[in-house]
C-alpha cells in the first residue's frame, strides 16, 4: 500500500490550502487525511476516514475504490490505485482520472500572491466570478476586493467528453471564453440527471456567432442522485459538479451578472501587474468616451479595429452610419457605468468589457446595456465588435433527456 501512497501523493501543505478554512471538511481534503494516513502507513486510521467520509457521502465511488484497496492491502502489497478485477476496465480509469485530478488540484494550488489574469474589473452587481481551469478539473470562485480578485472557494468539476474548446454542436466539447449565468433551475424542475440544479451560461456569446461558432444548451450542473462526483470527461459539453458542491457554489452566483471565465489552463499574474493592465485599457476606454462626447467623428471612428464587426454592419458600413448620425448633432455626452472588464481565455489580447451607457445627444435621449470586444492593434487597443446586450434565451443541453433546443422552465435566484 506504500506504492499506493506514493502514486496517490498530496502534500500536507496542499491540504492546508484554500479548502483548509471550509468546514466541515470537504471530500478532498478527507481523502488527503486518509492518503496521508497511507503514506505514515496507519492504514486503519486511513479506514476509519474513509468510513467517515463514505458515511457522508454513500455515493461517492472514488472512496469505495480506496476503501477496496485498503482492505486488499491487508493480504497482499497494492501497486496502485484501484486493484483487482471486480469492475469494469473503463469504470476504473475513469475513477483513476477522478483522482489525478482531484489530487493535482491539491499539488498545484492557485500560487501566492497571483491572481487569475482574466478579471481586470467586475461591476457593482458581479460581487464574485467564477473561473473554470478545464485541464485541473476545477471550478474557483474569486471575489473582488479593493480591485483585487481574491480566491473564496473552488470544486472538482467534469466537463466535455472531448475535452475542451467548442466549436460546432454536438462536438461533446466544453466552450472557451468568457460567459455570464443567465437563470437558475432548481431540482424540482429538471430530471435527476442534472442534480441539484443547473445554472444555465449565455453560449453561444457574440464572439462565438462571429467566428460562426454553433451548439446551444451549456449549463454549470450537479449530477445524478446516485453519483457524487462524475469523471474529469464526462458531459456533453456543460460542466458539472457534485451535488454538495453546486449548492455551495449557488450562494456566490446571481444570475444575470456573475461572470464565468472557461479557460483551458488558467494563467496567473502578480496583482500589480492586474491593475497595471487595467488601468492601461480604462485610459484607452476613456479616450474612446471623450472622442465621441467631442462630436470629432473621425478621432471617434479612429478608436475602431480594422476588422470591427457590429450585430450588422462591418467598419466601412459603421463608419457611413456614424457620420451621418454625427452630422444632425450638436452636442453629445456620454457616461458609462456598472463597468465590467474580462480577458478572455480563448485569444490572444481581447477584452470582453460590458457597461452601462447612457447617451445624450441634442436630438436623442438613450440608455443601454452594451458589450464590446477590445483587441490589439499594434499597442493600441481597438473596439473589434460592439452591439447592445442581448436578452438571453434558454436553450436545453443535447443531454437533456427527450428534450429540444429551448423550453426548459428557469427561476431567477434572489
Amino acid at each position: 500500500m506504500v506504492a499506493v501512497a506514493a502514486s496517490l501523493a498530496w502534500t500536507a501543505a496542499a491540504a492546508a490550502g484554500t479548502e483548509a478554512a471550509a468546514k466541515p471538511l470537504t471530500a478532498d481534503a478527507q481523502l488527503e487525511r486518509a492518503f496521508a494516513d497511507v503514506r505514515r502507513g496507519a492504514l486503519t486510521s486511513a479506514m476509519g476516514e474513509i468510513d467517515r467520509l463514505i458515511e457522508r457521502f454513500p455515493n461517492f465511488r472514488l472512496a469505495y475504490l480506496v476503501r477496496g484497496d485498503l482492505l486488499l492491502a491487508r493480504a497482499q502489497p497494492i501497486a496502485g490505485l484501484g486493484n483487482g478485477a471486480y469492475a469494469a476496465r473503463d469504470r476504473f480509469e475513469e475513477l483513476r482520472a477522478e483522482a489525478r485530478a482531484r489530487m493535482r488540484a491539491g499539488r498545484e494550488v492557485p500560487p501566492a500572491n497571483r491572481v487569475p489574469r482574466y478579471l481586470l474589473q467586475l461591476d457593482a452587481k458581479q460581487t464574485s466570478a467564477i473561473v473554470v481551469d478545464a485541464e485541473r478539473s476545477r471550478v474557483y470562485v474569486y471575489a473582488i476586493e479593493r480591485g483585487v480578485p481574491r480566491l473564496v472557494r473552488d470544486f472538482y468539476s467534469s466537463i466535455g467528453k472531448l475535452g475542451i474548446g467548442k466549436e460546432r454542436e454536438s462536438d461533446k466539447k466544453t466552450p472557451i471564453g468568457v460567459y455570464h449565468v443567465t437563470s437558475w433551475i432548481p431540482r424540482s424542475k429538471l430530471p435527476d440527471l442534472y442534480g441539484s440544479g443547473a445554472f444555465p451560461i449565455d453560449y453561444p456569446n457574440a464572439r462565438d456567432r462571429l467566428l460562426g461558432r454553433t451548439g446551444y444548451g451549456i449549463w454549470i450542473h450537479g449530477v445524478p442522485s446516485d453519483t457524487y462526483a462524475r469523471a474529469p470527461l464526462a458531459s456533453d459539453g456543460c460542466v458539472a459538479l457534485a451535488n454538495p458542491d453546486l449548492e455551495a457554489l449557488a450562494a456566490y452566483v446571481r444570475p444575470g451578472a456573475t461572470p464565468v471565465v472557461i479557460a483551458r489552463q488558467l494563467e496567473w499574474v502578480a496583482p500589480a501587474a492586474l491593475r497595471a493592465d487595467r488601468d492601461r485599457f480604462l485610459a484607452a476606454l476613456e479616450a474612446w468616451r471623450r472622442d465621441w462626447e467631442s462630436n470629432d467623428v473621425e478621432r471617434y471612428l479612429a478608436h475602431y479595429a480594422q476588422d470591427f464587426r457590429a450585430s450588422d454592419r462591418d467598419l466601412e458600413g459603421w463608419k457611413a452610419h456614424k457620420r451621418r448620425v454625427s452630422a444632425g448633432k450638436s452636442w453629445i455626452k456620454v457616461s458609462l457605468d456598472n463597468l465590467s472588464v474580462l480577458r478572455d481565455p480563448g485569444a490572444d489580447d481581447l477584452l470582453s468589457v460590458t457597461f452601462d451607457q447612457n447617451y445624450r445627444s441634442s436630438n436623442l435621449s438613450q440608455r443601454m446595456r452594451k458589450r464590446q470586444y477590445w483587441g490589439r492593434e499594434g499597442a493600441r487597443w481597438t473596439i473589434v465588435y460592439e452591439a447592445p446586450v442581448r436578452s438571453p434565451v434558454l436553450t436545453l443541453p443535447e443531454s437533456y433527456p427527450g428534450g429540444t433546443r429551448a423550453g426548459a422552465p428557469a427561476a431567477k435566484r434572489s
